[in-house]
């Protein structure tokens, strides 16, 4: 079994939280990894997945909660919100840690009800696709470097050959298990179906539920750009209430994730508009057909990807290192852009440009410098991720570094 790097983080939580979220995608690892836990600590497991224990509690759910001793692992909770409030009373009663370990494939966050019962009882702990290196089998080091000026020092290996491959499957574990290409689109397919059709139709009522896979198609097109509502909904034909509204459907189900400007105070007109990405490469390359021959024929596609790939990446690594680091991206009404801008607590910054090339010239470091200028002491690292293989100094704080970096330990 692939060892998760946030298992660590969940178990932290336990230790002082009394219920604690595993908040994340189907077909993640979730249930795997509460499963392992269950087993450890000799807790209830109860699925919401199985139709008997599903109705059992739904029917009477202060009953349920009731009735359970002892550490408690409830997977698929959001298919019985009511839960919630019942589980508030037991934690209010005895607020003892680890009492309850839950897992969603829906964001309870965006459910006010359901977030609103559990505040300051509850942890939630996010669970994304495989990354890189848990795929490897390493823990990666690149944010602890990227903010410590180490980010150039790590041993690296070339990522050009097998590039097109990675972000061509992506992470989900079924899709990195099946080598052949049409088993893994066979079950990509399967699972696009099973979110759209059934969860999204559990979450909320959809009154074009037909017109979702569509939707999905236009997104994953638009990945790595700045979200225009306007054309989205002229292009999938949805009046804005509806495209919004299926928009947030589907971030709360974690097919596609918003990624806000960053909004600093230099004294500078900025673009306000989030930009765009679907939370897998292997998801969103299905959605358009691509397989690894075509993202390295198509340049603009394999750029969008890489950003995406890297954004995703950035994502899960931020999860188990330090979840309190917040995710950007920055541009001017002038054009200039930098794809990712990484904000800690302390409010130091670090900025990162991704390109899907190995030659680079200065002007890919003009938005990093000019950043690096206006934001001095609290600048602490800008580099340009490229297909090459050599770490090369370009100024004070900026570097130019290859991809592998990423995952490097």
């Amino acid at each position: 079994m692939i060892r998760r790097s946030i298992e660590g983080s969940i178990r932290q939580a336990l230790a002082d939280t009394p219920v604690v979220l595993l908040n994340g995608a189907r077909q993640t690892g979730k249930t795997t990894l509460v499963r392992a836990i269950a087993e450890e600590t000799g807790a209830q497991y109860f699925t919401f997945d199985d139709a008997a224990t599903l109705a059992l509690a739904a029917g009477d759910p202060a009953g349920f909660i009731r009735n359970v001793s002892g550490p408690v692992v409830v997977d698929e909770i959001q298919k019985a919100p009511d839960l919630f409030p019942a589980i508030k009373l037991a934690v209010d009663k005895n607020r003892r840690p680890g009492r309850f370990l839950l897992t969603g494939s829906a964001n309870v966050m965006t459910l006010p009800r359901l977030s609103e019962s559990l505040a300051g009882r509850m942890e939630v702990v996010p669970l994304f696709p495989f990354s890189v290196g848990e795929i490897a089998g390493k823990r990666e080091g690149f944010l602890k470097r990227l903010f410590d000026g180490t980010v150039g020092k790590a041993k690296l290996v070339s990522a050009k050959n097998e590039l097109a491959v990675r972000l061509a499957r992506g992470g989900y574990p079924e899709a990195v298990a099946r080598k052949d290409e049409g088993r893994r689109a066979a079950w990509f397919a399967s699972y696009i179906s099973t979110i759209l059709q059934r969860d999204v139709r559990d979450l909320a009522r959809v009154d074009a539920l037909h017109a979702l896979p569509n939707l999905l198609k236009l997104l994953a097109a638009r990945a790595a750009g700045l979200l225009n509502l306007a054309d989205v909904g002229r292009d999938a034909r949805l009046p804005h209430t509806s495209l919004t509204r299926y928009l947030s459907l589907l971030e709360t189900v974690f097919l596609v994730h918003r990624l806000p400007a960053w909004s600093p105070n230099l004294g500078k007109r900025l673009v306000k508009a989030p930009k765009l990405h679907l939370v897998d490469t292997g998801l969103a390359c299905h959605l358009l057909g691509a397989n690894a021959r075509r993202l390295t024929e198509d340049r603009a596609l394999l750029g969008r990807m890489l950003e995406t790939f890297v954004v995703g990446e950035l994502h899960k690594q931020i999860s188990w290192t330090d979840p309190q680091t917040s995710l950007c991206h920055f541009r001017t009404a002038t054009g200039s852009e930098v794809d990712v801008v990484l904000e800690k607590a302390d409010g130091s910054i670090a900025a990162v440009e991704v390109k899907a090339s190995a030659t680079v010239d200065a002007s890919d470091f003009a938005a990093l410098r000019a950043l690096r200028d206006q934001l001095r002491k609290r600048f602490a690292a800008g580099i340009v991720l490229y297909l090459g293989d050599q770490v090369v100094p370009s100024g004070d704080q900026l570097w130019l570094v290859p991809l592998s970096a990423l995952w490097a330990e």
